[in-house]
């Protein structure tokens, strides 16, 4: 598989209607989850190893990675109707569904993929994302906003970890909130590949 025939794949999966504006769920399109997924997948960090999807939404980034041959995936999201579509939308062996707090999961896993919030409705609403993704794994493929840069940096300097690459990509936000005025909004955002140091 190449990267663009698993973003029609995942193009193929049922998309999560009912968001949540205080949980900041914007959808993952198929192009920038297959941009992630494939980077991760490129760095050894997918196949055959344990992944967890972080704020996981409809599974997409999960799902991709057991299209990758990730041999297990958590998906962990605290919204169960969230949870309840990621289960509808995947049909491969190896997945876990926790329906809990980002915080209160604890499992040691390789490879963290995840696109959580970006502190629009709450300031740095990602912390706990990351605070997380760095205590369990010393892989994580993240999307944030370009404007974030020196808050990760400087996170992620006092967790240990290091900036490896940031893919510069625009995201479109399609209208799905109810204090949308237009129908697409463009947010700079990065792929962040973020790793510990050893």
């Amino acid at each position: 598989m190449n990267r663009k025939t698993l973003a029609v794949k995942l193009s193929k999966l049922e998309k999560f209607e009912n968001v949540k504006a205080n949980l900041e769920q914007y959808a993952t399109d198929s192009e920038t989850a297959a941009s992630l997924l494939w980077i991760a997948f490129m760095n050894g960090d997918i196949e055959g190893k344990v992944v967890a999807d972080f704020g996981c939404g409809n599974g997409i980034l999960g799902i991709g990675a057991l299209m990758l041959g990730a041999k297990k995936v958590y998906f962990v999201d605290v919204d169960k109707e969230a949870i309840n579509l990621a289960k509808k939308n995947n049909s491969f062996d190896g997945a876990s569904f926790e329906n809990l707090d980002i915080s209160k999961f604890n499992k040691k896993v390789e490879s963290v993929v995840m696109n959580p919030p970006f502190g629009v409705q709450e300031e740095h609403a990602d912390r706990v994302f990351l605070e997380k993704a760095t205590a369990i794994s010393n892989n994580i493929y993240s999307i944030h906003k370009i404007e974030s840069k020196n808050f990760i940096r400087s996170f992620m300097k006092d967790a240990g970890f290091e900036i490896e690459r940031v893919e510069e990509i625009k995201l479109i936000l399609g209208k799905t909130m109810k204090f949308h005025k237009k129908e697409k909004y463009v947010v700079e955002v990065g792929i962040w590949v973020l790793k510990r140091k050893l």
